[in-house]
């Protein structure tokens, strides 16, 4: 439920999309959001503005400016990219300024740890770099990027803050916000056919200390895939881990619980930690033409290393540190997308219902 829209403005083109269905589902469901205080139906909509130019000074140059609201967050995002021959890697550079709330690390574990609660951290994150696009092959694909990022903590009412609300740290430096230079490398292999289809992703990130304050560290993460048709049905096991040493704040750690994590457990109660190993597999089988139905296990650790992170808030929150959620859910196929729910429950016997919706034309 939403509008689209797209103006052609000369040789440029901008998108409109607002989007009430998916956080008009969590509001009825999520109870942080039912008590969340929000009287105004506009706080509820979710929106996007795309600006794309694809001639910007007559020579094939792209200007891509990306524009999204949340609930609680916001990204802005500009792109501009000036074209090279194929054999060459693609270049970009990159601007990008956006706002979130930080409920993976500083997030307080509530009903069972099936959801969780705002721990009152938000994170304000500027970054400005360049993107390298390298020529790939037919089924690798590899980025380089290298990027200045300065992440700033805000609270709830958008005050710069260097502690937590018990007073721990919430940068690694101690100030009111961390400067870094990152270089990263990602690495992408992807192979399919009728039958199956294989995937693995390789992200390496290293901070480059060239100011004496400046965070320097290793964190790499991996997520490897593997889909099979067994009968009429499909099995998807994945699994995803990573780990970081050196220099690191609070928000730097790997959450695990949530959506797209362990299910049946709120974003980041499971535990937080230096590094993370996440195993997930599902079973759909169909019922009809248009519905599908899943059967789904998760589980996740933090491998021990909740302890090492700076201000301990996994421990001091009493996350577990290791969880396993199972539940089935449904897949319904429309013309305009995908809706899913999903039904879960956690080692605590504490029950969870997750709606998605994928538009299949984005």
């Amino acid at each position: 439920m939403g509008a689209q829209k797209s103006v052609h403005a000369g040789k440029a083109k901008i998108d409109f999309n607002v989007d009430f269905t998916h956080r008009l589902c969590a509001a009825m469901m999520v109870h942080s959001f039912r008590n969340s205080g929000t009287g105004s139906p506009l706080s509820l909509i979710v929106g996007s503005l795309c600006i794309k130019h694809p001639n910007l000074f007559g020579k094939s140059e792209k200007l891509d400016v990306l524009w999204d609201k949340g609930l609680s967050d916001s990204n802005i995002l500009i792109a501009y990219r000036k074209p090279r021959p194929e054999w060459l890697a693609q270049h970009s550079f990159v601007i990008q300024h956006s706002v979130s709330p930080e409920i993976g690390i500083h997030g307080v574990p509530a009903d069972n740890f099936s959801r969780t609660q705002s721990g009152g951290v938000n994170l304000c994150r500027f970054s400005a770099g360049l993107d390298l696009d390298e020529p790939g092959s037919s089924n690798w694909s590899s980025k380089t990027s290298i990027k200045f990022e300065h992440v700033r903590p805000v609270n709830d009412d958008g005050h710069s803050i260097s502690r937590d609300l018990h007073g721990f740290p919430v940068t690694c430096s101690g100030n009111y916000g961390d400067k870094m230079v990152v270089l990263k490398q990602e690495s992408r292999f992807a192979k399919a056919d009728d039958h199956s289809f294989t995937r693995f992703s390789l992200q390496i990130e290293q901070g480059i200390p060239l100011m004496s304050k400046w965070l320097i560290f290793n964190r790499f993460k991996f997520a490897a895939s593997k889909g099979v048709k067994v009968g009429p049905g499909f099995l998807l096991a994945s699994l995803t881990g990573g780990s970081i040493v050196g220099d690191i704040a609070p928000y730097q750690a790997f959450a695990i619980g949530g959506l797209g994590s362990v299910r049946g457990y709120g974003e980041g109660a499971v535990g937080s930690g230096r590094s993370c190993l996440v195993a997930n597999a599902e079973l759909t089988f169909p019922m009809n033409h248009m519905l599908d139905a899943a059967l789904f296990c998760d589980c996740g650790t933090d491998l021990g290393s909740g302890r090492y992170v700076p201000g301990n808030p996994g421990l001091r929150h009493g996350k577990p540190g290791n969880g396993v959620g199972v539940g089935y859910g449904v897949r319904v196929k429309f013309p305009m997308g995908h809706f899913q729910v999903d039904y879960a429950l956690n080692d605590y016997q504490q029950k969870t219902i997750y709606f998605g919706f994928s538009n299949v034309a984005s």
